[in-house]
């Protein structure tokens, strides 16, 4: 990792950044000159297709990166970045980040451990795509989602995702109808129950076997 020194001379270097939710961060196609550090709050990454439609990507919570693709490609933004929640940030911009690239090779090792994770991320999302049914989907999201987002709430895990049901379905990549349907199948067997934007998970067990994670 980066040791204390490098670290904290790091933090200098970083700007505050408070959004309110439903504010856009960047656009997808504007030239991009700086990381993001989530301190709190929930970012979307959405992409637009050509005919107009809208494709939730991924949802970022603390601690996460946002926009660490511009420091090595000068190419536009990949996507959307729009706050689900009043989030803060720490911004880091390419020329003050560039000196540490340099001279400090220990912190381009960890953002490319990053952008691997990312790519992986997408890796496996296609495979999912392709091999898994879209109640596993739903499953495997909502597991991930426990991992970035859950608390113990009264000895059950809540998961409080912030998602409409089209942006959860958008995650997942189906139609609301497909995902409202698998959602309220893993109701009936007692696996979760849902609570407006949040999610119980009552069996996780269950829902790992079903998503085969």
């Amino acid at each position: 990792g980066v040791d204390a020194e490098a670290a904290e001379s790091l933090v200098k270097d970083l700007e505050t950044v408070d959004i309110r939710k439903g504010d856009v961060l960047f656009n997808e196609g504007e030239p991009g000159d700086s990381l993001y550090i989530i301190l709190s709050g929930k970012i979307k990454l959405g992409r637009r297709a050509a005919d107009g439609r809208q494709n939730l990507v991924a949802v970022l919570g603390q601690s996460d990166m946002v926009g660490e693709l511009s420091l090595f490609d000068p190419g536009p933004r990949t996507a959307t970045a729009t706050a689900v929640t009043d989030v803060r940030l720490a911004r880091l911009r390419k020329q003050a980040l560039r000196p540490w690239l340099t001279n400090r090779p220990e912190i381009s090792e960890q953002l490319l451990r990053v952008l691997a994770r990312r790519l992986r991320r997408t890796n496996d999302q296609l495979a999912d795509l392709i091999f898994t049914d879209v109640p596993g989907r739903v499953a495997k999201n909502l597991l991930q989602m426990a991992g970035k987002f859950g608390t113990r709430d009264g000895g059950v895990l809540r998961v409080t995702h912030d998602l409409t049901q089209e942006e959860l379905a958008q995650l997942v990549g189906a139609s609301r109808e497909t995902v409202n349907k698998a959602l309220a199948d893993f109701a009936s067997r007692g696996w979760l129950r849902l609570d407006g934007k949040s999610v119980i998970i009552l069996d996780p067990e269950r829902l790992a076997r079903r998503a085969r994670v």
